[in-house]
């Protein structure tokens, strides 16, 4: 494996890991309800400008994603998808980008 996959590989590992160590803390000190969360991330004007800005983002590299599938058949790619909207950007870009840089055998 090349040192950039193996980058992308632990930047995918980390956009997983440290993301979601802050949004089980929030669950259990909280309660699992995840509208409860969407409004805590809507609680001023900061926080909604980055939601906003990871939305778009999220939706930009699915909209990329999707076209390279069509292109290459790496039907595999896919699966950065719903990491991107389950977990978030963080792991969903780097992600696709491990998954995409793998070598055409």
């Amino acid at each position: 494996m090349s040192p950039l996959r193996m980058i992308y590989l632990a930047l995918a590992i980390w956009g997983t890991i440290h993301p979601m160590y802050y949004f089980i803390q929030w669950f259990q000190a909280e309660g699992w309800d995840i509208m409860r969360m969407v409004d805590a991330w809507h609680v001023n004007t900061a926080s909604s400008g980055l939601v906003w800005d990871l939305t778009i983002a999220a939706v930009t590299l699915t909209i990329w994603i999707i076209a390279e599938v069509a292109t290459r058949h790496n039907w595999g790619a896919l699966v950065a998808i719903p990491a991107t909207f389950c977990i978030g950007v963080s792991c969903g870009l780097p992600l696709y980008l491990f998954l995409r840089s793998k070598p055409v055998s």
